[in-house]
């Protein structure tokens, strides 16, 4: 089974850039992308339903053209839920919850800690339920990979420029912390996995900057797995030579 997760922020503008038509040529078996800004209803009737998928949205519901998921796949689930239960954070649209066979499969896309103290409070707080909402359905017995835009890079091998993104949401302690206990609960984070020391392999870059030319960017798109599905790993890849979005789409390949 391949999986490809992307932030295409914003997906009618990643449509225009030829994202939507490298998706469709690659054709994995389920593609998860987050920060779509958009309703279904403003989407065109091939990316709304494109041939051979079943497609999942939600978007944001009280500001538009923000935040919003979406996930397209060839396996029908056999239920899909949406957000986390608790109107506050469902309102932005940030969660679709499919249920597998053999795991459910979690596309999100986390708050950004920016613009003051208020958000990085409804950042840290969503981070803290999302971690109960996986919780409870390992106590049911689903095995989970959850993949999206975390918005927090966890070390410093993880950003280019750590020292100068120490006080910066993203990399601040609380936020790093908060994957620390995430992987202490279990949860493997693939790419780090495999891959333990390997530095420059990044997920974002600032548009404004030019950073991407330069590779100064921030790894915090994530694939994490539950312990139990980790020998079912063939491999995990970020696809950093793709454009169409100021982040680059990420793989994982599982038997």
């Amino acid at each position: 089974m391949r999986i490809i997760c992307w932030n295409v922020n914003g997906l009618r503008a990643n449509v225009k850039k030829g994202g939507f038509d490298w998706f469709l040529n690659e054709s994995p078996d389920i593609f998860c992308i987050q920060e779509t800004k958009v309703q279904s209803e403003q989407l065109e009737e091939g990316v709304r339903n494109p041939a051979g998928y079943h497609s999942y949205l939600d978007h944001s519901k009280g500001r538009k053209g923000y935040s919003g998921v979406a996930v397209y796949t060839k396996i029908k689930p056999e239920k899909v839920e949406y957000g986390l239960g608790i109107e506050k954070y469902d309102q932005e649209g940030r969660l679709l919850a499919l249920f597998f066979k053999d795991f459910v499969l979690l596309n999100i896309y986390f708050p950004n800690g920016g613009g003051g103290p208020d958000r990085l409070k409804f950042k840290l707080e969503f981070y803290n339920e999302f971690l109960s909402y996986i919780d409870e359905l390992r106590k049911k017995g689903h095995e989970i990979v959850f993949c999206g835009d975390v918005n927090t890079a966890h070390t410093e091998i993880d950003l280019a420029r750590p020292k100068e993104n120490e006080n910066n949401t993203g990399f601040l302690p609380v936020e790093r912390k908060w994957i620390d206990e995430l992987m202490s609960h279990g949860y493997v984070d693939v790419f780090r996995h495999f891959y333990p020391g390997v530095k420059d392999r990044y997920t974002y870059w600032d548009m404004k900057t030019f950073a991407r030319e330069r590779n100064v960017g921030w790894r915090i798109d994530y694939f994490f797995i539950s312990p139990g599905l980790l020998n079912k790993v063939d491999k995990m890849r970020i696809l950093d030579e793709i454009l169409g979005s100021d982040h680059c789409p990420i793989e994982l390949d599982m038997r």
